[in-house]
């Protein structure tokens, strides 16, 4: 198994010691495991079986480009939300035909990029954005692939941040007027609808959420087909979750696989995926130095490190739990503490009542589960500059993206 684990009590990423990644190149750092993405998009696309499937990587969960490029080198095809994004996934190999681009406020700009380069389906949010694509497209004298994104009005169970698929989130149309929409499709030459398309979540633990987002979705395939207007894909999205300690365990991908795949066999259509989290997220730690260790009022101390929540945004911003330990342990009594960074901001903290071994300043920490929205969520507040980040592939590591300066952040500034 690839991935991290001691040897010799020091924790390594793919037989690779962290303590020594960390030396060469600096703190705070995320390190990647070539080896464990690869593994995780295997043991996907094993579980989805012989039918007819493309997994699409959700771009969103971790852009850095040499992470693109070993999804792209594994087989992957592209799920983009942005301009940005399409950019990224060119830069990484990526032809345009592989892409699905996603998004509710795609703007005139990116539409029109989008159609210029024959993306595979842009996934259309409503009728006023259907109206903007079809104008593109007759201006340039295109047809445009599109997909209608349904928002089943179904609660994946997951924090509400992380919701899409319920009535009130902004993504998608109800059934009654994707109807409406696919019908309005089918009566502009430029256009061509090729699929459906629903997203309802991140961190998704249990089949039921999905089965019933996939069953409206599939339901409604059938019927335009039924009507004379048929697909070529149901898209039905991402979403599966990673173990963490703290929520009941996530269903397997082999549970996952076969729930999409009862809902989709029916239709005889290709099922589009759109995994990120799952695919990158177990494969990523962030590495951080203890600044400072200072007792905290009432008992406990605080363990000031040099990471802070403009590297890894997702504990402040949704109070998400990540198991954090020393990369080289020091044997003695355990302290209670809370893993704190040092931005100016309360909500800089990695967790609270953490239980660490002896710990000094110097002393290396590792934030597990960080390779996804994690440096592609980073922010220069308090003017810090970003991480750097490393991949580990065949034994030995190399650096991904290098660390930001001072400069970097001010050649902007007139």
């Amino acid at each position: 198994m690839a991935g991290f684990v001691r040897q010799q009590t020091v924790l390594t990423c793919d037989g690779v010691s962290l303590e020594a990644i960390a030396r060469a190149a600096g703190t705070p750092v995320y390190v990647y495991s070539a080896g464990a993405i690869a593994e995780r998009f295997a043991e996907l696309d094993r579980a989805l079986g012989s039918w007819p499937h493309r997994i699409h990587y959700a771009i969103k969960a971790n852009a850095t480009l040499a992470v693109v490029r070993l999804l792209r080198r594994l087989g992957a095809s592209a799920d983009v939300n942005s301009g940005g994004e399409i950019d990224v996934a060119r830069r990484a190999g990526f032809d345009p035909a592989e892409m699905v681009f996603t998004g509710v406020g795609k703007t005139a700009a990116e539409l029109e990029r989008a159609v210029e380069l024959g993306i595979g389906a842009v996934n259309a949010e409503s009728s006023g954005e259907i109206g903007r694509i079809d104008a593109i497209a007759r201006a340039r004298g295109r047809v445009v692939r599109v997909a209608l994104r349904v928002n089943p009005d179904v609660d994946a169970e997951t924090h509400p941040g992380i919701a899409t698929g319920l009535h009130a989130a902004k993504f998608g149309v109800t059934p009654d007027v994707a109807r409406a929409m696919a019908r309005d499709i089918a009566s502009r030459p430029a256009l061509r609808l090729v699929g459906l398309h629903v997203h309802i979540g991140s961190q998704i633990r249990s089949p039921a959420p999905l089965a019933g987002a996939a069953a409206v979705v599939c339901d409604l395939a059938r019927e335009l087909a039924a009507a004379g207007l048929p697909l070529e894909h149901v898209d039905l999205g991402g979403g599966l979750g990673i173990p963490v300690a703290t929520d009941p365990p996530p269903m397997s991908v082999e549970t996952y696989a076969s729930t999409l795949l009862a809902a989709v066999r029916p239709t005889g259509l290709r099922l589009l995926v759109e995994p990120g989290r799952w695919l990158v997220g177990p494969a990523g730690v962030l590495v951080t130095a203890v600044v400072d260790v200072k007792p905290r009022p009432g008992g406990g101390w605080f363990v000031i490190v040099d990471a802070g929540m403009t590297d890894f945004l997702r504990p402040a911003l949704y109070g998400a739990w990540h198991a954090i330990e020393a990369v080289a342990p020091r044997p003695g009594p355990a302290l209670e503490a809370d893993v704190v960074g040092p931005v100016c901001e309360t909500t800089d903290i990695f967790g609270a009542d953490r239980t660490l071994p002896p710990t000094e300043a110097g002393d290396l920490l590792v934030i597990r589960d960080a390779g996804a929205y994690g440096a592609v969520m980073a922010s220069n507040y308090n003017r810090r500059p970003s991480a750097a980040e490393v991949i580990v592939e065949d034994g030995r590591w190399t650096l991904a993206r290098r660390r930001q300066t001072i400069d970097d952040l001010l050649q902007w500034d007139v």
